[in-house]
């Protein structure tokens, strides 16, 4: 199955919060469920290698 640029962009480009997992917005400075500011851009290569 094709992966269209529009649906990869709205699933890839978040930032995973470090200390709850939780998923932000890729523009968020801080957590939106724990205010933590350690945010990391999510994963962008596919597990397992």
């Amino acid at each position: 199955m094709t992966r269209f640029p529009e649906a990869e962009n709205r699933i890839l480009n978040k930032k995973i919060c470090m200390k709850c997992n939780a998923r932000n917005a890729s523009r968020a400075t801080r957590c939106r469920k724990c205010s933590s500011e350690s945010l990391r851009p999510k994963s962008k290569e596919a597990k397992g290698g």
